[in-house]
């Protein structure tokens, strides 16, 4: 039987043996490396073709016996395979890959200036790209490079697309971002690498600027179909692309329930959760358990603000996670910085049901303010944190198929 791997350093939470499994392959599986081992795992291990992600693409390079012009002009190897005779043949299907996702984004390169993020790898990747694509100019920012993360606002102002291949942002260190993309005022596009999260700070950024991004996941796949073509032999379509783009994406996303206490998140989410087969998690309950007592004794004994305290790790721990639908507290909207943390991995939906309609028995703010007096205050925030709204106007079945069919969610369950 033939054996496939991805090698690097820290592999946990790669989504490469899923997308492999969807091109038809199940022997394909991860392989964590100590840089000392690589070199005995290339040259004696029992495999038949490899992956190679961080920090090995260079590493690998004297221990293969041929290269391909793409892997010689990039300098980084990310597919071996093992030939009939035994030698090793290394090639770079990022390029394939990179060229993939701009295309099927919609973002063009030609005539433009083009910001690169970090000088490894991948980088050299998108500035080969970016140069056969006809831009206007290529700057490379690095630590300690002349353009660095100091000056790059002075010295690129006039910068067109931003293309980060570096991995900050990247789980689990997902609050921070490379740049402030606001400070470019000519952006017309953002391509981050990074495929998890799969909405960056980056592309949270440039989804708030309103300026076409897109993450790394086309990237993975393409690349990985140009190395699945390696392995087997059988072309790829590019249908077959984004089917698996579109089902990898629908597998990982988190649908986050937002909107008024008592508006139905918790019923609906159960509902939506039986249809799609995802995980259905509640905020307020996984508070209550970290907390060890009910919400209106965590108002009673420690105050609102130490509620939102909890409140918002609850929520970090839970939206870094995939495949969930998440039910959150109707005051999550309240403190902004939740907001990253929902979006980060998936789509909100604000679900609206009437305020006459709504319960408030046992609510802890509900006897602090009116409904009406509360939605006047939270209806701007709800908006502000949402991708959709959806009205809770028929049974909790009904609702939660809707969502899933403006989700264009395949129906799994009852």
């Amino acid at each position: 039987m033939a054996k496939f791997y991805l090698i690097g350093e820290h592999l946990s939470h790669s989504h490469s043996p899923a997308v492999h499994a969807m091109f038809g392959n199940p022997n394909y599986t991860l392989k964590e490396l100590a840089p000392d081992e690589v070199e005995h795992f290339i040259k004696h291990g029992d495999y038949d073709g490899l992956n190679v992600t961080i920090p090995y693409k260079k590493t690998v390079i004297p221990y293969l016996d041929e290269l391909t012009d793409t892997a010689q002009k990039l300098g980084a190897v990310n597919t071996i395979v093992r030939r009939s005779d035994g030698t090793l043949l290394g090639d770079n299907t990022d390029y394939f890959g990179f060229s993939y996702t701009l295309e099927s984004a919609g973002i063009a390169l030609g005539g433009k200036r083009v910001l690169i993020l970090g000088s490894g790898g991948a980088s050299k990747t998108a500035a080969a790209y970016a140069c056969d694509a006809g831009a206007a100019s290529v700057t490379i920012v690095s630590r300690t490079g002349e353009i660095n993360y100091q000056n790059v606002y002075e010295r690129c102002a006039d910068t067109e697309i931003v293309i980060n291949c570096t991995p900050v942002g990247m789980y689990p260190q997902s609050g921070a971002a490379p740049v402030w993309l606001i400070r470019f005022p000519h952006l017309c596009g953002v391509v981050d690498m990074i495929y998890n999260p799969a909405r960056t700070r980056l592309l949270a950024a440039a989804k708030d600027l309103r300026i076409p991004a897109v993450n790394g996941a086309s990237m993975l796949v393409a690349q990985a179909a140009r190395g699945h073509e390696h392995f087997t032999g059988q072309s790829v379509s590019k249908q077959k692309i984004e089917q698996i783009v579109r089902a990898l994406s629908q597998k990982n996303e988190n649908v986050v329930l937002i909107g008024m206490p008592g508006c139905g998140k918790t019923t609906i989410g159960k509902a939506l959760a039986r249809l799609t087969g995802k995980k259905f998690v509640d905020i307020d309950a996984k508070i209550e358990r970290s907390a060890g007592k009910a919400i209106p004794e965590i108002f009673a004994a420690e105050g609102e603000d130490a509620f939102r305290r909890l409140e918002h790790e609850i929520i970090c721990r839970v939206g870094a996670e995939h495949g969930q639908i998440i039910a959150t507290g109707g005051g999550a909207v309240t403190r902004q910085e939740n907001q990253y943390p929902l979006e980060q991995n998936g789509r909100i939906v604000w679900l609206q049901r009437s305020l006459e309609e709504l319960p408030t028995e046992g609510r802890p703010l509900s006897h602090k303010d009116t409904l009406a007096e509360m939605y006047r205050m939270r209806e701007p925030l709800y908006r502000v944190f949402s991708d959709m709204q959806i009205p809770n106007d028929g049974t909790p079945e009904e609702v939660a198929a809707r969502i899933a069919k403006e989700l264009h969610y395949e129906i799994i369950g009852d």
